[in-house]
């Protein structure tokens, strides 16, 4: 299979809304993970079209923030809200519902809300800016996340084929924080608990799915960059197609 022009990975740009949206339900995926479904009028012509999309949630985390949030409006200078960038996990405008799936690791903005968080609240989003379009081309995937990329891994398994093949190796807490993934693909997954095994190893030992390959990588920063180079170095992948997102940094002072 080779990839033509036709069909190629793209990135399609959106107009960046602001949306205010409620919390319609809450629910609890894991120890680790809840999933807050929000709705409203707002949510009307909302797009996501790439799997791994990314939105901005908007939080006033001072007085002079909460300000700058009820006038907020992209692209202005000065005091702006606090925001963090999140995959849209579930889209569904006929029904009126978008999911976000947050990681509950403790001190942050949007883990603190998410953890308090109740029906009837409402939550500030923004965007997408953009969605880069990875069309079905391809004739095997390695997937290679941590929690925070399970929206985007899980996002992916749904839109392929059962023609396809998919490795998935996922980094997490424990073994309570496995998480049904549902596909139509011949699917492998790989779950790593981060405290007994190390991910580097794991991947360094894979034997990758046969065929023209996509790799997509979303970790900590640091992680993200060794993953690249260990698939590059020493399994062959052609880093043309690698996709490779720090998801994180590990940083006291910015722990999302």
């Amino acid at each position: 299979m080779s990839v033509n022009d036709n069909a190629s990975i793209h990135r399609v740009s959106h107009e960046i809304k602001r949306r205010r949206l409620q919390v319609l339900r809450v629910t609890d995926l894991t120890p680790r993970m809840r999933r807050i479904t929000l709705g409203g009028e707002q949510l009307e012509g909302f797009i996501s079209i790439g799997s791994d999309d990314h939105i901005k949630l908007l939080f006033a985390c001072s007085p002079e923030e909460q300000a700058a949030l009820d006038g907020f409006e992209m692209g202005n200078e000065g005091v702006r809200p606090t925001m963090r960038e999140y995959t849209p996990r579930r889209v569904d405008l006929a029904a009126g519902e978008l999911d976000i799936d947050f990681v509950l690791h403790g001190d942050g903005p949007a883990s603190t809300w998410a953890a308090q968080a109740q029906t009837g609240q409402f939550l500030n989003i923004a965007g997408p800016r953009s969605s880069m379009v990875v069309p079905d081309i391809f004739d095997s995937y390695l997937l290679v996340g941590d929690e925070t990329a399970i929206p985007a891994i899980a996002r992916r398994l749904e839109e392929l084929p059962a023609t396809r093949k998919v490795l998935a190796v996922i980094e997490i807490e424990d073994a309570q924080e496995q998480q049904p993934l549902a596909t139509q693909a011949q699917l492998e997954v790989i779950w790593v608990p981060r405290h007994q095994q190390d991910l580097l190893a794991v991947v360094k030992d894979l034997t990758l799915p046969e065929g023209q390959l996509y790799a997509w990588v979303a970790l900590e920063k640091a992680l993200t960059r060794k993953t690249k180079r260990l698939l590059i170095d020493e399994k062959g992948v052609n880093e043309d197609l690698i996709k490779a997102a720090a998801y994180w940094r590990l940083d006291p002072h910015d722990d999302e």
